[in-house]
């Protein structure tokens, strides 16, 4: 019994306990904020001796009797702007817009929200309202019609800006300002548009005007494409219909062009069995007494030229070999002559000098006898030259007494010059011929004493040497 009582005593104490909790216990939702009052409370950011707590986003104790819990939305608001304003050209627009705005998350946002519109919720919309009409004139008031139109964003900035200061003490932000319309009961607007307008409307009937030529030349040349096309459809036509009229025409004549052409291929073909058997006889001529005839004249020839060419080489041959041969012996002969006729030569001198000296001795000795035979002198010196003439020739071929054979060059110029040299090696013959005189005895005989020097002087011997006269040279 008793412990029944105490359960049932603990039991109700529970349920009291929960619903003194569940009264006490308050939970602020996620857009609202909870405004406690009847303490002094202190809050993040805020000053002491508020008067109030500000709870949000979590739960919080309440104490029913002594405390006061009130909400403060934290909803997003909106109002209208219709603003009558005057530009700095002086005319009148009317500008409409709308403001979305809410109080700001911040315990300073939410406090001052709360001391300015707790039980007045409804009139923050048209507190704004006020605010930025007033702001709006005074803006609008320095701007121009057309900077306006032009940068609606410089409008909205500097709305924004000259209201920021005020709407943080009233605990409000602005999310966003738009700016709808601008309205003109004047019409400079739509003065100004109206050069733009026309301009527009310009490009576009030229614009019109262009695609209908273009479009009127598409449809000419069409057309003149299908003309031309219908045009080669019934050339391709006619030419066509010739070309079945003509074959029409050959098909009526296919028969006696036939057989004209079968006569032509007959006499054609009798014509090339004709030059055929021609051209067969002339090649049979050819091979049978052209070509045998053309080998024999060709052997014959050829043989020539080969007995020609080695009579020729070797008569070329001898030639070259006789010509080398003479040219050989004529150097000799004419180097060992040249030697000999000069060291005849030299000794004739000597001995012509040592005759004249020997001459010139005699000749004091027949002075005597010179001047006794003064007046026939020529007569007597005719007398003795005819008397030892022979024995004068002798003295002057004696040079040439040991020679066997001479080659002369000159032909007989040679052989007159080569007789001069020697009498000249052999000493004068008027030297020689005073020589004998002076050697005669009383009696009319005697030898030359210089006729055997002539040939040798010195105990020298000429030479042999080969002579052979050649009169083609």
């Amino acid at each position: 019994m008793g412990i029944g009582i105490l359960a049932g005593v603990v039991v109700g104490a529970l349920v009291v306990l929960i619903v003194l909790f569940k009264m006490m216990w308050r939970v602020a939702e996620p857009n609202e904020a909870l405004i406690i009052s009847g303490s002094n409370h202190k809050n993040e950011g805020l000053g002491e001796g508020m008067g109030f707590r500000i709870v949000t986003g979590r739960g919080t104790l309440v104490v029913p009797g002594v405390q006061a819990v009130r909400k403060l939305s934290l909803d997003l608001n909106e109002t209208q702007l219709s603003v009558e304003c005057v530009t700095h050209q002086g005319i009148p627009l009317k500008v409409r817009g709308v403001v979305i705005f809410k109080v700001g998350d911040d315990f300073v946002s939410i406090a001052n929200a709360a001391r300015r519109f707790l039980d007045q919720q409804k009139l923050m919309s048209e507190r704004v309202h006020i605010v930025f009409a007033g702001h709006l004139r005074a803006i609008v008031g320095g701007l121009t019609v057309e900077d306006m139109i032009r940068d609606r964003e410089k409008l909205t900035g500097q709305a924004r800006s000259a209201c920021g200061t005020e709407m943080e003490k009233l605990g409000l932000i602005v999310d966003s300002l738009q700016i709808h319309e601008i309205e003109d009961p004047t019409g400079y607007i739509k003065n100004l548009a109206a050069p733009h307008a026309a301009a527009v409307q310009r490009d576009a009937r030229i614009a019109q005007a262009e695609a209908n030529r273009r479009a009127t030349e598409a449809e000419q040349q069409a057309a003149a494409r299908m003309s031309e096309a219908t045009r080669d459809s019934e050339i391709l036509q006619a030419g066509y219909q010739a070309e079945r009229d003509q074959a029409s025409a050959r098909a009526r004549q296919a028969g006696p062009l036939a057989e004209a052409a079968s006569r032509q291929e007959v006499v054609v073909q009798e014509t090339r069995v004709a030059e055929l058997e021609a051209h067969r006889k002339e090649q049979q001529l050819q091979a049978d007494v052209r070509k045998p005839a053309d080998a024999l004249a060709y052997e014959k020839r050829t043989l020539a030229e080969a007995e020609r060419d080695a009579r020729i080489s070797a008569a070329q041959a001898e030639a070259r070999e006789t010509e080398l041969a003479s040219a050989a012996t004529a150097t000799a002969t004419r180097v060992t002559g040249e030697a000999e006729a000069a060291a005849a030569h030299a000794k004739g001198l000597a001995v012509a000098e040592a005759t004249r000296a020997k001459g010139l001795a005699e000749a004091e000795a027949i002075k005597a006898r010179a001047a006794a035979l003064a007046e026939n002198q020529e007569a007597v010196v005719a007398q003795q030259l005819a008397e030892r003439w022979p024995e004068i020739v002798e003295a002057g071929a004696s040079a040439f007494g040991n020679v066997d054979q001479m080659v002369l060059l000159n032909g007989a110029d040679g052989m007159a010059d080569m007789f001069a040299k020697a009498l000249t090696m052999g000493g004068t013959g008027l030297g020689l011929a005073r020589q004998l005189l002076s050697t005669v005895g009383p009696n009319g005989t005697g030898r030359p004493a210089s006729a055997v020097p002539a040939a040798r002087s010195g105990d020298e011997e000429v030479t042999a040497v080969e002579i052979t006269v050649d009169e083609g040279r």
